[in-house]
């Protein structure tokens, strides 16, 4: 069913692919359908052929002019004039080819009106063919707002995907700074003591900088790899707070292969140490643990925090960074994730569940 619809929207997508399977089922299968024997369906398709350019003329006419020039613009009295007028010169039209052409062809004996009798007897001409003339007309028609509906569709979709990509690259962005400044900190902190630990750094900087601004164009990597990214900053928040900082990070994966947006988890962990531990507290505690099993991620973040709020060295209030995570998980995790906070004179406990 999935396919066949896929089929339907990339047909409507075609528009000359669309015109001529159109036609073409007006001029082969009806006379198929609706002729018993091999010479009606033959002869059937000989007036067809021939009135088959007036018909397409008559639908073009009044699909691509008289419809979007008059009539959706509310001039119904010239739509109503034109339309009559154009009526008449079809019907004309296709009498005479009727008459002139396909009963020639077809062998058909006896008088063959010629253009003047036919224009004389417009009203006749007029009742007995306006209905041929306009028989494929309303379909074409439906399947014409069909096609425009599916234009418009498509082009909401993509400009709510463009939109939310804009929005989550800015979210992202909010991330890199505020993670280069702390880090920058931290190496200018270490060069001044002439630490060993110094190119350590430089190289696990360098590593994540590349990973946030190369590798975090898809809309989803390895959950792997954000591992890697998370090993990597607390790494560098264990060198920058020593032994003070009781730090314990567990993570486990029952399939290596398995997936997740980008830049979620470090938003989550950077918020902890950015309200948590960078506060006036002795011997801060972070514990924090990743599960993966039957695709779904089980996150929890804890971390103590002093009693009275704290802002970051950039001036970063409490809130910003959890409510940045919870717009990136409502654009990317639209009702497949939970969130849910544990809160406490002296600690901070988050727990979020995700449908990968």
């Amino acid at each position: 069913m999935g396919k066949s619809i896929q089929f339907l929207d990339k047909l409507l997508q075609n528009r000359i692919a669309l015109h001529v399977l159109f036609w073409m089922c007006v001029l082969f299968l009806a006379p198929i359908i609706a002729d018993r024997s091999i010479s009606e369906a033959m002869n059937s398709l000989i007036y067809r052929a021939v009135g088959l350019p007036t018909k397409m003329l008559a639908t073009y006419f009044l699909a691509y002019y008289l419809i979007p020039k008059y009539f959706q613009k509310e001039k119904y009295f010239q739509f109503v004039l034109y339309f009559l007028l154009s009526t008449v010169v079809f019907c004309v039209l296709y009498r005479f080819n009727n008459v002139q052409i396909a009963e020639r062809i077809a062998g058909e004996e006896g008088y063959k009106e010629p253009i003047w009798e036919i224009i004389q007897y417009y009203d006749e001409t007029i009742l007995g063919y306006v209905g041929r003339v306009y028989s494929v007309t309303i379909p074409f028609i439906f399947i014409k707002m069909m096609r425009s509906r599916s234009a418009e569709k498509r082009k909401v979709s993509r400009l709510e995907k463009e939109k939310i990509d804009a929005e989550l690259n800015f979210l992202k962005a909010q991330i890199h700074p505020h993670f280069l400044f702390n880090t920058l900190n931290n190496l200018y902190a270490l060069t001044l003591k002439k630490s060993d630990h110094a190119p350590d750094v430089v190289a696990k900087l360098s590593e994540m900088l590349d990973y946030m601004l190369y590798q975090c164009k898809d809309d989803s990597v390895l959950v792997s790899k954000e591992i890697t990214l998370l090993q990597h900053y607390l790494d560098l928040e264990q060198l920058r707070y020593g032994k003070r900082l009781q730090l314990k990070f567990d993570h486990s994966l029952d399939n290596e292969m398995a997936q997740m947006a980008p830049l979620v988890l470090i938003s989550i962990v950077e918020n902890a140490f950015k309200h948590g531990v960078s506060g006036a507290i002795q011997q801060p505690e972070v514990e924090i643990s990743i599960e993966v099993k039957e695709n779904v991620s089980y996150i929890r973040v804890y971390n103590t925090k002093p009693e009275i709020p704290q802002t970051d060295e950039m001036g970063y209030k409490k809130g910003i960074g959890e409510s940045n995570v919870k717009r990136q998980l409502e654009l990317i995790y639209p009702n497949r994730y939970e969130w849910n906070c544990i809160e406490t004179p002296k600690s901070y406990e988050v727990n979020l569940t995700i449908q990968l």
